[in-house]
Parts: C-alpha cells; sequence; structure tokens
C-alpha cells in the first residue's frame, strides 16, 4: 500500500483503549490514562536505551540498527545514501499469530 492509499481497516485510537479498558476493569477513566500512559511510557524508555521488551502471548519489541545503504531519489531516480539508523521491530508471539490467523479463516 503506498503512502497516499487510505487503509479500511479498523483502527484502534489510544483513546478507545481507555474506553475499553473501562469496561473491563474497577478502575475510573483517569487511573486507566495514567496506567496505560505509564505502560507505554515504560516500553518507551527500554526501546529508547536499546533494550527488548517481551510481553509474554503477545510478541517482542527490539530496536535495531541498519546501516547505511546506497538508495535511489524517486522522484529523480539520482542515487541518494540512506543514512544509518535505529529502528523498532515487532515480532508477534506465536499464540498472537494463531489468533489472528484463526479470526482471518472464520
Amino acid at each position: 500500500m503506498s503512502n497516499t492509499e487510505q487503509s479500511t481497516a479498523p483502527v484502534l485510537t489510544k483513546a478507545q483503549l481507555i474506553d475499553l479498558l473501562q469496561e473491563e476493569v474497577v478502575l475510573n477513566k483517569r487511573e486507566i490514562q495514567e496506567l496505560v500512559d505509564a505502560f507505554f511510557g515504560l516500553i518507551t524508555k527500554h526501546l529508547v536505551a536499546a533494550d527488548e521488551v517481551k510481553l509474554l502471548g503477545f510478541g517482542n519489541f527490539q530496536v535495531r540498527d541498519k546501516p547505511p545503504r546506497p538508495g535511489r531519489n524517486p522522484r529523480t531516480g539520482k542515487p541518494a545514501p540512506i543514512r544509518a539508523r535505529r529502528v523498532v521491530t515487532f515480532h508477534a508471539s506465536s499464540k498472537l499469530k494463531a489468533l489472528v490467523q484463526t479470526r482471518a479463516a472464520s
């Protein structure tokens, strides 16, 4: 899918996640907001420190260093070097993959 195409798949936003959690647990919305912010803050903190984050039954987040490589300017076709950078990757657990596959098959 190109950057200009719009995805028609449903999207779960942070605000929607908080609303759904409020239906599941006995906490008020403010407490859930603080919990969600703390959760994502901790994951971010560890990824910035280049730590791997493993969430059993869900997946792993890792930071990878990508080396510089030759590239091309898509408009002109001229060579354009791509600088070295760090990227975050996510690898879904086999349990999550199986659940998604089961849902896709039904």
